[in-house]
């Protein structure tokens, strides 16, 4: 049996060999600081061994979260796993790209490194006997161009699943589909979404870790994409006010070996009972969760703007107005047996978002917890008597309601740790207050001529 340092080695023999063979000019090593904002160092061919012996010394206290001043040398120490040259920086000359763990250092892993929380987390869920896998479903706006100034232009007044002929959002995926095939990233399917100028690519299964760098990948690829063809991206949750937001649903499912751990034959769905203790987790944490899932001031314009977002906690069949949905299941394919979560937003950082999600379903199966009824109706219609009658609450209405639950929580501060989550609050804190105290164009335009 090959042991993993051995295979570790073979993987950077591999990426020596490919920048020499490929003429590979710059190595850029990628990671993301708490609020999931990609950062990138470029090393030369000649400094790649020493970086996978010894890693690339920075300054962490000039990154979002990533150190205190008094302790700001940090080494960032690249993944062989995830090396991948970018298309987009041309066939000659190329340049190539790598995740790097954060280290401490005398090489102990940063506290406050998001790849690293993910990492803890799974490795809890591997204690337990499980792999978790997730498949994000990612929305975006493409606009004509970037302006604060003045009303936003989306590219096209399509709606949902349209087929524009030569449109420039059927071009857009088309191009970036095959960017992202050509970095070994798998998409599902693409579409046009409600919004007009908003588009869908789902990614392919993959466990959480591969799923999280890929979706920062995405996220780069499809600005860089927009960039080339004359237009702009964006990820914002809610940057419309009267269309749709962007969302990553997100389907999840645990593993144990090829087993699929939310499948059993002949019951409810066939839904296992450690899917249904996973879903009653998912639940009973939804409103601590939210500031990291949703953890911006737009998201909530989003998640209570309505056009199918998630504003109350409850799960149903099929039913787009829960917060959990259990997706059609297809009889006889164990594997397609899974859980959606319907919340998080394309802007998460997907490292903390996944963590708390499988932080929050492994507690639902070792406190053995209950999942409650179904809901089938559609939840916005109900009254809010109704709601208290089923015993349905709402996810946080504003990011001041959540950062105040997440600082309750438990089970938030054990998966974050202590460090990522004193910053995320403190920076959350910041952007609420800044945001309070701002002067907007509803007010200006509603109070202005009248008091």
């Amino acid at each position: 049996m090959i042991g993993q340092d051995g295979a570790m080695d073979r993987q950077q023999e591999f990426v020596l060999r490919t920048v020499e063979e490929r003429d590979i000019r710059f190595i850029r090593l990628w990671f993301t600081d708490v609020l999931g904002v990609l950062k990138s160092v470029a090393v030369a061919p000649a400094e790649l061994e020493s970086a996978f012996t010894e890693g690339i010394g920075f300054d962490g206290s000039s990154i979002e979260g990533l150190a205190r001043v008094y302790e700001s040398d940090m080494i960032a120490k690249p993944d062989p796993t995830t090396f991948q040259i970018l298309p987009w920086r041309g066939e000659t000359h190329g340049t190539a790209r790598m995740f790097c763990d954060i280290l401490t250092p005398d090489g102990e892993p940063s506290l406050a490194d998001t790849r690293n929380v993910l990492k803890r987390t799974l490795a809890r869920a591997s204690d337990m006997g499980f792999t978790f896998y997730t498949h994000p479903e990612v929305e975006f706006y493409l606009f004509e161009s970037l302006r604060t100034d003045g009303p936003l232009q989306p590219v096209d007044q399509a709606g949902y699943f349209d087929h524009v002929a030569r449109g420039s959002a059927h071009d857009f995926r088309r191009a970036a589909i095959s960017m992202l095939e050509s970095m070994g990233i798998s998409v599902e399917f693409s579409h046009h979404e409600a919004g007009p100028g908003q588009n869908e690519i789902d990614l392919r299964y993959a466990d959480a870790l591969t799923t999280a760098d890929n979706l920062m990948t995405f996220r780069t690829v499809v600005k860089e994409v927009a960039l080339e063809q004359g237009v702009f991206a964006s990820f914002m949750p809610k940057p419309l006010s009267d269309e749709p937001g962007s969302g990553m649903h997100s389907h999840l499912s645990l593993f144990e070996g090829d087993s699929n751990a939310f499948h059993e034959a002949g019951t409810q769905y066939e839904l296992s009972k450690t899917a249904r203790q996973f879903m009653a987790g998912l639940l009973h944490h939804a409103a601590e969760i939210t500031a990291v899932t949703n953890q911006y001031v737009n998201s909530y314009k989003r998640l209570w703007g309505g056009a199918e977002a998630p504003s109350f906690v409850c799960w149903g069949h099929n039913n787009r107005s829960a917060l959990v949905r259990v997706p059609m299941y297809k009889p006889g394919k164990d594997n397609s047996s899974r859980v959606e979560f319907r919340a998080v937003d394309s802007a998460a950082n997907p490292y903390l978002a996944y963590a708390v999600l499988l932080a929050a379903g492994l507690s639902g199966i070792e406190n053995d917890m209950e999942l409650p009824d179904p809901t089938e109706d559609v939840v916005w219609d109900l009254t809010p008597s109704e709601r208290r009658a089923l015993g349905i609450r709402s996810l946080p209405q504003d990011l001041d309601e959540a950062i105040t639950i997440m600082e309750q929580s438990e089970l938030v501060a054990e998966t974050l740790g202590e460090h990522v989550f004193d910053y995320f609050l403190k920076n959350k804190k910041r952007e609420w207050d800044e945001y309070r105290g701002q002067v907007t164009p509803f007010e200006l335009k509603r109070f202005l001529p009248v008091l």
